[in-house]
């Protein structure tokens, strides 16, 4: 929905050297495959789907016995739908806040401010070039 270059940036940032799981549908929407600098994960259903560069998983428990206990942390990526299976595992989220309204259909869970705290967050940031507003937030699980 935006391309906002500073967002990029510090997702790259974040995320290398490390692990990232995604869902068939966002591993085929990158513009580089796989993401290099990470280990790459794809959960799918399809036990016979091989993805070259990329290690297989056909559930979120497969990820969370095989490799949450042997990583500092694991960056799930998307989809909408992984999000949320992983949601209640997650103890931190990086969330970039885009101040302007969107037309979509698939969506980031709501985060419960009950459970979750901001431990950081930047000042609002404007980006030039698509003249957008946004803010870089860290919750972390109370």
């Amino acid at each position: 929905l935006w391309h906002i270059s500073d967002d990029l940036k510090r997702f790259k940032a974040i995320t290398s050297e490390h692990t990232v799981v995604m869902g068939t549908k966002t591993y085929e929407s990158l513009p580089f495959k796989p993401l290099p600098k990470r280990k790459n994960i794809v959960i799918t259903r399809n036990r016979n789907l091989h993805v070259e560069g990329c290690t297989m998983a056909n559930s979120i428990e497969e990820i969370v016995t095989k490799y949450a206990t042997s990583e500092d942390e694991i960056f799930v990526i998307g989809g909408a739908n992984i999000y949320e299976q992983f949601l209640p595992f997650a103890s931190k989220l990086y969330i970039t806040w885009v101040y302007k309204d969107f037309e979509g259909d698939v969506f980031f869970p709501n985060i419960d401010e009950s459970i979750w705290e901001i431990s950081e967050k930047s000042d609002i940031l404007h980006d030039e070039k698509s003249d957008l507003d946004y803010a870089f937030f860290t919750y972390l699980k109370q």
